[in-house]
């Protein structure tokens, strides 16, 4: 099955955004609680509450930041 390429930019920032969610989310809690026993559930729960936030924002920024980036760049 192949995504037509018209759809690219928001595949790109789903897909962006659930990785750094999840790292992130990971290391946050790791570093504030440390690997416990509920840490699975935590993390789980911090990914579904985050990323509603970050999909959005990086569906925004990247295009702006893209632009920056070649404005800079040879």
């Amino acid at each position: 099955m192949r995504i037509p390429a018209r759809f690219a930019p928001l595949l790109f920032s789903a897909l962006l955004s659930a990785i750094m969610v999840a790292i992130v989310s990971a290391f946050v809690i790791t570093v504030s609680k440390g690997i416990h026993p509920e840490f699975v559930s935590d993390w789980l729960k911090s990914c579904v509450t985050t990323w509603p936030v970050a999909f959005p924002t990086v569906a925004v920024v990247a295009p702006l930041v893209r632009k920056m980036v070649g404005r800079v760049t040879a």
